[in-house]
């Protein structure tokens, strides 16, 4: 039926004869030339980008949520998230059990360990229970037309905006969905599906033995978690958690040093795009050099080290759960 109303309005939009991106708004003629340099048409994009119920949708709570007075108490909330969560390893290892095949596919295919993959939809879905309140092209609208390019950081959220703008327009015109029926549940950040992706993540989703990805199926969302971490974070191999320091035990010191420094990071020293400086946890420790590298990675998914942290404490549980044995580890940092 959806299919049918595309070709409807492709119809009807050939009429209207659009050649280029014109638009009193600067940012929509950038988001319609970048997607049809994705493959878009004229028609398409214009239609999408004129449209009242697209753009014109404003997500007033997504906005809110997205300002630096709630980002810092999310930061602070992290923790309390990553303690809550232990609560939840038994159904990991329940889950994980019951994927079985679907894991052994994954981790054999992209060399990422199957308790970080479970730890990741824990965190960010709870295993797909989480049910998603906004629709991600009204996220990123409301965000490019309500920032002003006053600070690094809004310049910063301005062209994120954009860009999952053009990729939610490439992807509903490759789907082939009307503009009008282009709507993708999401967080109020705009993340998509059990893994929560962003749009410009599209790329990475990959079906379990389909041709096409479902994020909203447990499947497709193990195997595209997976592909991220393999292909955007480097993640070629599996931890050895034998080499991993009592994870228990850093998580603890970890909050305590973050307490004590205002920028503080679990593993970088500098973030070169925003021109900040971090005091960091882990870098001049050898003992945590193998740790620092895996967290880096889980930190592409997801840039909190709050996050990344809880990711490690989670996926360290439930491989214990699932051997039902102690893991051997080395001894616990002074």
């Amino acid at each position: 039926m959806i299919k049918l109303l595309f070709i409807l309005l492709l119809g009807t939009m050939l009429f209207a004869e659009y050649s280029g991106c014109v638009f009193q708004n600067q940012d929509y003629v950038d988001v319609c030339n970048k997607a049809v340099g994705n493959g878009v048409t004229y028609e398409y994009a214009n239609t999408f980008l004129l449209s009242e119920e697209k753009t014109e949708k404003f997500d007033e709570i997504s906005f809110e949520y997205m300002q630096p007075k709630h980002l810092k108490t999310h930061k602070k909330n992290e923790k309390k998230a990553n303690n809550v969560l232990v609560e939840f390893v038994p159904d990991m290892v329940k889950h994980l059990r019951e994927y079985s095949e679907v894991y052994d596919y994954a981790e054999k295919k992209y060399g990422v360990n199957r308790e970080i993959i479970a730890a990741i939809l824990i965190k960010e879905t709870k295993l797909g229970k989480i049910v998603p309140k906004h629709d991600a092209f009204s996220v990123f609208n409301t965000l490019v037309v309500r920032t002003k390019p006053d600070s690094p950081r809004e310049k910063w959220l301005i062209n994120m905006g954009k860009g999952n703008m053009v990729s939610i327009i490439t992807h509903c015109y490759k789907k082939g969905v009307a503009p009008q029926e282009c709507n993708l549940p999401s967080s109020y950040a705009g993340a998509i599906g059990i893994p929560q992706f962003m749009p410009n993540s599209f790329v990475y989703s990959e079906g379990y033995k389909t041709e096409f990805a479902d994020l909203s199926k447990m499947e497709d969302a193990i195997v595209s978690a997976s592909k991220f971490l393999n292909k955007k974070a480097g993640f070629l191999e599996l931890i050895d958690w034998t080499k991993i320091p009592d994870i228990v035990d850093i998580e603890s010191k970890w909050y305590e040093f973050e307490f004590e420094n205002e920028n503080a990071s679990f593993v970088h020293e500098q973030n070169e795009k925003m021109g900040t400086t971090y005091e960091c946890f882990t870098c001049a420790k050898s003992e945590l050099d193998y740790l620092r590298e895996y967290t880096k990675k889980i930190m592409r998914y997801n840039n909190s080290s709050n996050y990344a942290v809880g990711v490690m404490r989670l996926a360290y549980e439930a491989k214990k759960g699932l051997t039902n044995l102690p893991l051997e580890r080395q001894a616990s940092i002074p």
